[in-house]
């Protein structure tokens, strides 16, 4: 266990976060994505990143809710914008992730192995990368991410490179630093203050998703 899950696991009750995303592409505003925090007996992610450069605007907006552990437990997702709403429903149980999409009268379901350490991903929402972060160590190790509005499973590699400078919002600071590779997208980059998320870069897609002044 990292020392960061470790001081985690160790609060009574960590404090709420939520804020906002303002996401590029190429340096061009695409989306806002804004997200909340909660601990409880589960984390509970709640974020709505709203895509409304061409029409129509979609709005994806995952609710996830994660063990103590940080291991997933279960997702609703809501997509809409597109010819008709969709709603996937993900859950965790032995061995396997099942995910459900239900879009007006029709229902499908697919399996999705999940053995060892997993996280929920998503490729065009951001949040929910503050729980593979929380997963990295000094020492690379892999993980199974879950893509589950793609109903795609990736094995990457987590690993915490420590204290390093970046651009956040025009100016140069510290963060730790924490990449992900292995997946399609190749490296991901996240940068954390703390255990808040402040950044994620995706080279391969040109996209930057920053955490807006104030948030």
């Amino acid at each position: 266990m990292t020392t960061l899950l470790a001081l985690l696991l160790a609060l009574p009750q960590a404090p709420t976060d939520a804020g906002t995303l303002v996401v590029r592409a190429d340096t061009v505003e695409i989306a806002r994505e804004g997200f909340r925090l909660l601990e409880g007996t589960v984390w509970r992610l709640s974020s709505s990143a709203r895509y409304d450069r061409a029409r129509p605007v979609v709005v994806l907006a995952p609710i996830l809710e994660v063990a103590r552990d940080t291991q997933p437990v279960t997702i609703q997702y809501d997509v809409t914008g597109g010819r008709e709403p969709v709603r996937v429903l993900g859950q965790l149980g032995r061995d396997r992730f099942t995910v459900r999409f239900l879009s007006g009268t029709r229902e499908t379901a697919r399996e999705l192995p999940a053995a060892g350490r997993l996280v929920v991903l998503d490729d065009s929402v951001f949040a929910p990368y503050i729980f593979a972060a929380w997963r990295a160590g000094p020492t690379p190790s892999p993980l199974t991410a879950i893509f589950p509005r793609a109903a795609r499973r990736e094995t990457l590699t987590v690993h915490d490179l420590g204290t390093e400078g970046t651009m956040l919002n025009r100016d140069r600071v510290s963060l730790r630093h924490v990449t992900l590779t292995g997946g399609a997208t190749g490296v991901v980059h996240l940068w954390l203050s703390g255990a808040r998320l402040m950044k994620v870069e995706i080279p391969s897609r040109g996209v930057v998703a920053e955490r807006s002044p104030g948030s």
